[in-house]
């Protein structure tokens, strides 16, 4: 530190040899604060969208919970802010994954006549009343995190801290074209998937040292859509896909549950999805508890480079 007040103090000595008003000027040199140093590894977990293929979040969980891998964070976009909201507010991964076996579309949409979107989202509202414990992000055991997009700006929007969790679920998971957006605050949000697929930043934003990503993959080429949604689906699945980088520059470990052979609403498979969410977990646990096992005092955050916008 010491050394690094000593070339400011030359630098500007050379320059008060060439303008004398800098050499009538005093030297200032502000503090520089340094990076924060946590005792231990800070686990964030990342959880991506998919719709009914996001029951795979559940397989990992119950690995990592088995595991014993504190979380200090968890976050989610789209179907995945449901499943991180429904294990901070305390629901186990195994519950979590019983509910996503026996979901069913109609269970969170309802269809509408309105030339913003074809399906209305206040039916999830009921559905997360029953599913989460803990409604308001002050009370979760766990803190949580979620991302919806603003519509009109195209920015991210992360809501945590505080406040009811309903509103930015719903929005986070209003699919553009198939679901209206979400009006908050003279804003209309969409889904959180929009700006980023896996919101890792996030979790560092807030105080993850290192981030478990769970992405899920795109669906297998095999796969041809079938209609209006799926050609929407697939297009947004390709847009995410080359931004990759986002996201995964903000990862220590990303796990990919192998469900791209599944369609978007495919909750009769939800079983095994679940079983791919819980092989790809085991298959980077080693990787995981080597990060969990590091020495004490070695952990610091890595920079955001990105901002995020408040709600």
């Amino acid at each position: 530190m010491e050394a690094i007040r000593e070339g400011l103090r030359n630098f500007v000595g050379g320059w008060r040899k060439w303008f004398p008003k800098v050499a009538r000027a005093p030297v200032v040199v502000l503090p520089i604060q340094p990076d924060p140093v946590y005792e231990a590894p800070r686990i964030g977990l990342a959880l991506g969208g998919g719709f009914a293929r996001g029951v795979a979040h559940a397989g990992v969980l119950k690995v990592l919970e088995e595991a014993g891998i504190p979380l200090h964070c968890i976050t989610g976009v789209s179907a995945g802010s449901i499943v991180a909201a429904a294990y901070a507010s305390g629901v186990r991964a195994d519950d979590i994954a019983s509910i996503g076996g026996a979901m069913r579309f109609a269970d969170v949409a309802s269809w509408t006549i309105c030339k913003m979107g074809f399906m209305r989202t206040e039916r999830m509202e009921a559905f997360l009343r029953r599913l989460l414990k803990k409604h308001r992000f002050e009370e979760m055991e766990i803190p949580l995190g979620v991302v919806a997009t603003d519509l009109q700006s195209g920015r991210m929007m992360a809501f945590r801290d505080s406040g009811d969790v309903m509103l930015p679920i719903r929005a986070s998971c209003s699919y553009p074209g198939m679901f209206q957006p979400v009006a908050h605050e003279g804003r209309l949000l969409v889904d959180g998937g929009i700006s980023v697929e896996v919101p890792a930043l996030l979790a560092r934003v807030m105080g993850a040292t290192h981030v478990i990503a769970v992405c899920i993959p795109m669906q297998a080429p095999a796969i041809a859509p079938g209609n209006l949604f799926e050609v929407i689906n697939r297009c947004f699945q390709i847009m995410q896909h080359h931004r990759e980088e986002l996201w995964r520059k903000y990862s220590d470990v990303v796990i990919e549950p192998a469900v791209s052979d599944n369609g978007w609403n495919a909750f009769e498979n939800a079983h095994r999805m679940v079983e791919a969410g819980e092989a790809a977990a085991r298959a980077a646990l080693p990787e995981i508890l080597k990060i969990v096992e590091q020495p004490l005092g070695c952990c610091s955050p890595r920079p955001a480079g990105h901002k995020l916008s408040p709600a």
